[in-house]
């Protein structure tokens, strides 16, 4: 399954990183993309949506679906 939730804060490719870091690290994710001029970050794998955004926003970023 593939998801894409909008996050907000980001400004470059280390804040990217670290949000793909902090998807990757949920139980059930395969991969995450994350894109700072897009807002937006894509995830492949089985996980709620809550639980992504809570991954985001513990890594000091705004997200939602």
């Amino acid at each position: 399954m593939t998801t894409t939730i909008t996050v907000e804060g980001m400004s470059c490719g280390h804040c990217e990183q670290t949000v793909e870091e902090a998807l990757q690290g949920v139980n059930g994710i395969t991969d995450a993309t994350a894109d700072h001029e897009a807002e937006q970050a894509t995830i492949k794998g089985d996980a709620n949506s809550s639980e992504l955004v809570e991954a985001v926003e513990d890594a000091g970023y705004t997200a939602s679906v």
